[in-house]
């Protein structure tokens, strides 16, 4: 198994032991983004419509890495810490697909997020 890590300078750097995204048989694996900026390195300020659209650039940064876009995105995973702004977060999120064909997902609310973030976002996607 050949895998290749993907990481650029246009998303937020790891916080932890892990990679943004690996590429493994056409497949890429994107780590979760959190509303980081990557000049900065500090979270931004706004309301959860910001914070979902911080995370959605940064997820696009990576693709773009990586030689993708949304479209080839087949599953995404989203974690907010208060289900109360799902809509917010759905508005944000859905800008940046074509509804008829995006991807699979799922939305949990969790308790926690890293650095205490209200969303977190991961995708899956294919060549």
């Amino acid at each position: 198994m050949e895998k290749k890590i993907i990481n650029t300078s246009n998303a937020p750097a790891p916080i932890g032991p892990y990679n943004q995204a690996v590429l493994v048989a056409g497949t890429l694996y994107i780590s979760g983004q959190i509303p980081l900026d990557a000049e900065t390195g500090k979270l931004i300020e706004g309301d959860i419509k910001a914070e979902t659209r911080k995370c959605m650039e940064n997820l696009k940064a990576i693709l773009t890495e990586a030689g993708m876009t949304f479209e080839n995105v087949v599953k995404s995973s989203i974690f907010l810490n208060d289900m109360k702004q799902f809509a917010n977060v759905n508005e944000i999120y859905g800008s940046y697909f074509n509804e008829e064909t995006g991807p699979a997902r799922e939305t949990v609310e969790v308790a926690n997020l890293p650095k205490f973030v209200n969303v977190e976002i991961s995708m899956i996607a294919v060549e």
